[in-house]
């Protein structure tokens, strides 16, 4: 059985380190998006919001990481049973990558962030899925 049908990777993810979750989901435009809906630590120590303190645009510095868009404009490539053509923005960096993810099987997405356009100059990580969004 494949897990890689276009809309399987829809739904609420957990991150690999359990920090945040991210819930990826098909636009208007049929490209995958994605956006953290929860942080385990989602204040700082004074009460205020984690900003996106990392952003090369200092415009954006401002925004909470709460309700980040990290995913953007993936497609799904059934030939390869893969989500490609899109980015993956980490706000601990402050750095976009080019990506692809993969399913891996029906609860285990396999993410791999790329530099220069070269798949193995990068690193991947493993999200698992939830079965609802976190409060």
């Amino acid at each position: 059985m494949t897990y890689a049908q276009p809309d399987r990777i829809n739904g609420y993810w957990m991150t690999e380190d359990d920090q945040s979750q991210v819930e990826i989901y098909t636009d208007d435009s049929g490209t995958v998006q994605g956006k953290i809906i929860w942080l385990d630590e989602p204040y700082e120590e004074d009460g205020s919001p984690k900003l996106d303190g990392e952003n090369p645009e200092r415009a954006l510095r401002s925004q909470p990481i709460l309700g980040l868009q990290i995913i953007e404009g993936f497609t799904y490539d059934a030939t390869d049973e893969e989500w490609t053509g899109g980015t993956i923005y980490d706000p601990e960096s402050g750095r976009t990558y080019s990506a692809y993810m993969r399913l891996e099987d029906r609860n285990t997405l396999r993410l791999r962030g790329y530099v220069m356009g070269m798949r193995f100059l990068g690193r991947t990580t493993y999200w698992t899925r939830a079965s609802a969004p976190l409060d």
